[in-house]
Order: structure tokens, then sequence, then C-alpha cells
């Protein structure tokens, strides 16, 4: 081969790696604005590169599709809204398609939470506005649709931490929690949910209790026994929590006034579980709910530490309730004393 074919080979070369350089590894200059890029459900490859070629995000779309070829993703594209900024080259985004990089709002559900708390997260990451969240909480064709025989979604959605999609249905992100709730409640809590004569809102609406009620993990299984014995008994269940559900924030002080409300949820006032749960019950209070302590107690009352004082009669459940006011007396005197010194000093 002639030297001068050699060179005009090696130049061409030269030219193809330079121009699949410059394609791939030099940044679109888009400065510091953020440009957000819809990728539909159902786009193929070819097709998240046009969209994105339209953008002015790609000097050379032919270029990644052979790329994508060769790394075999010249298929379905993970749908979602993703966000380009900065110096972002072409192999950059065709690393952000490959590996689905869409936007996500992380929400964070915690035992105990309710509607309240989760719809205000949901609306504040614009997932589902204050009204939309309501109306399907409790519309009837959204519970018949998950099959719930409850009057909400109250305790159906499981407490998780969740990535949601940016521009995802409303009734999708709901039934993703719906849908963990129900993962989590197997077969075998199902089964033994029939054994011991509870449906699975009952469960739930125990366990919503259970999670309210207790702090440790100890004291859950001795919570439900407490609850599994006034039942068989027909002893009101007088759970605290359930007298402020639907009149005002679980994180409220509960007053005397509070407990002689007259509402549906209100186990002071109706006797057996209320008609739904009052919280999003965990996995372990789920459990403490099916398999209660074999023990006699009819009461208990807090210790004020966290822990609780479980008493078997009425009689025992009085000296108990005695020490804790007394104690919450002293705890407060003491409290009060060492503010008025700080003050003085």
């Amino acid at each position: 081969m002639k030297k001068t074919n050699i060179f005009v080979i090696a130049g061409i070369i030269f030219v193809a790696c330079s121009y699949f350089f410059v394609q791939l590894m030099v940044p679109i200059p888009i400065g510091n604005k953020t440009i957000e890029v819809e990728i539909p459900a159902g786009t193929t490859f070819r097709q998240a590169l046009e969209i994105f070629s339209r953008e002015g995000l790609l000097r050379d779309k032919n270029i990644l599709l052979i790329l994508g070829k060769i790394r075999g993703i010249d298929r379905r594209i993970r749908a979602g809204y993703y966000s380009v900024n900065g110096s972002v080259s072409p192999l950059d985004i065709f690393k952000m398609l490959r590996e689905g990089r869409i936007t996500e709002f992380v929400i964070t559900v915690l035992e105990g939470d309710t509607l309240l708390e989760i719809g205000d997260k949901l609306s504040k990451k614009d997932i589902v506005s204050h009204d939309d969240f309501w109306h399907l909480a409790s519309d009837e064709e959204f519970l018949y649709l998950y099959d719930i025989d409850a009057p909400s979604i109250e305790g159906y959605l499981f407490p998780d931490t969740y990535k949601f999609p940016k521009g995802i249905d409303p009734e999708d992100a709901i039934g993703m929690m719906i849908n963990k709730m129900r993962e989590k409640f197997t077969p075998e809590l199902s089964e033994r949910s029939s054994e011991i004569g509870l449906s699975e809102r009952e469960v739930l609406s125990l366990a919503s209790i259970i999670e309210k009620e207790s702090v440790t993990d100890e004291e859950r299984f001795l919570i439900s026994a407490v609850f599994h014995n006034r039942l068989k008994k027909g002893i009101p269940l007088q759970a605290d929590p359930t007298a402020i559900y639907g009149i005002k924030s679980s994180k409220e002080k509960i007053t005397a006034s509070d407990l002689r409300k007259k509402t549906k949820y209100n186990t002071y006032v109706i006797k057996g579980l209320p008609p739904g749960p009052i919280a999003s019950p965990g996995i372990k209070s789920i459990e403490a709910a099916l398999y209660p302590a074999d023990v006699p107690y009819l009461y208990f009352v807090s210790n004020n530490d966290g822990t609780h004082q479980f008493s078997v009669t009425a009689a025992e459940h009085m000296v108990a309730v005695k020490a804790y006011r007394e104690k919450k007396l002293k705890e407060e005197q003491e409290t009060q004393e060492e503010a008025e010194d700080n003050e003085k000093s």
C-alpha cells in the first residue's frame, strides 16, 4: 500500500474519531438554565433521541442511536421527566436514558401518620392536590377498585419511603402505597386474621390504635392483649387517640372533653372497634394485632417515660393512674422550678 493511501486512511480515521469525540464528549452549550424533557410512556430509544434533538440537546442523534444498538438499549425507555442542566454532554444524556434517571420525589410515610399528614406530604411535592387527595380518599369507586371495605383509605397506605416519578397519576401514586400494604399483609397474616375472626379492616383498625398507643415494640403485644380482652368482654376500648380522630391533629393534647365527644370513632362512647383505621400502622403493629400476648390485662396507663403500667382489675388500674398523675405533677413542678432558676440566673 502506498504511503499516500496510508496517510489518507489515517486522516479519515482521525477525522471520524474527532467527529465522534465532539458529538459524544463536548458539552451542549445550554448555559446555566435547566431543560426538562418529558418522555411519554411507550417511547422507544429512537423516539427519545428525536425528542432530545428537538430540544437542541443533541448534535447528531444518529451517533447515539448507533451507540444504543451496540449497548442493547434501542428499545423502550423509562417514561418520565429528564432534567438536563449545566455542562452536559450527549454521552451524559445517553447514560441518563440508559439508567432511566428521571425526576423523582421521595416521600416517607411514618408509622402512625394519618391521611392529614400523608396528604400534606404529597401535596407539598405536587404529586396530588389537597382537593384531589381528599376526593380519592373516600371515593367509593376508588375504594371498590382496591377492594377496601372501609370509610376511606385511612390505614391502607403503608408506612414506607416511596419514590414517585414526576407527573405520576395521583391514583397510581396512592395505589402504590395501598399495594405495599397488601404486599406486607401476607397470605399467612390473612389466614391468621380469619382464625381469630377479624376482617382486614378490623385488623388494620386495631393495629392503627396499637400504633398510636405504643412507643416500644415490646409493649405492642401487651397493648394488643388489653384490647382483645376488652373486645371479648364487651368493654369499650377507651383508646384516647380514637377520641380526637377527625376532630383535631393527633399531635395535639387530648383533653377530658375530647373523651366525651360523641363521634363514630370515639371508643369511649362506642363499643367495639371504630368503623375504620385511625392511622397507618406499621407491620409490627399489624402483627401485634394478630398475635396478642397471652395475658389477662384489661387496663394500662402511661408511666410518662414511653412505657406503661398494665393492670387486671379496675382497682389496680386506679392505683397506677394515681401514681402516674403524681409523677407527672412532680415532673411539671420540677420543670417550672428549673425554668424559674434559669430566669434568675
